[in-house]
């Protein structure tokens, strides 16, 4: 029975000798944080403007969709150009905002 607990208090002092290790060596990570900063501003204008490629697709597309439905004489042709026009506009704000707000 003593090796028992001899073996358990054994196994108990080397997970506190590993975890103080573990410890003892982990830094605050504020170089990683600063780096993976510089990397999201860095990469923050090519996604700006990914955002305002992706919106004037998406706007191109959306004026197609509502002459066709101003052609065939459809009732909602108010509520779905309102609807694209209004996404895009909100696509744009909410890329430029971003860019005002973190400085960028």
């Amino acid at each position: 029975m003593l090796t028992g607990r001899f073996w358990l208090l054994a196994m108990v002092l080397n997970v506190f000798a590993v975890l103080n290790a573990v410890v003892v060596k982990a830094q605050s990570g504020e170089a990683g944080i600063n780096e993976a900063t510089n990397q999201v501003a860095g990469y923050f204008d090519a996604g700006c403007n990914l955002v305002y490629a992706i919106c004037a697709v998406v706007g191109l597309i959306g004026a197609v969709k509502v002459f066709n439905k101003w052609n065939a004489g459809e009732p909602d042709t108010n509520k779905v150009a309102a609807a694209w026009f209004g996404s895009c506009v909100f696509a744009v704000i909410v890329a430029t905002v971003l860019k005002s707000f973190f400085g960028v």
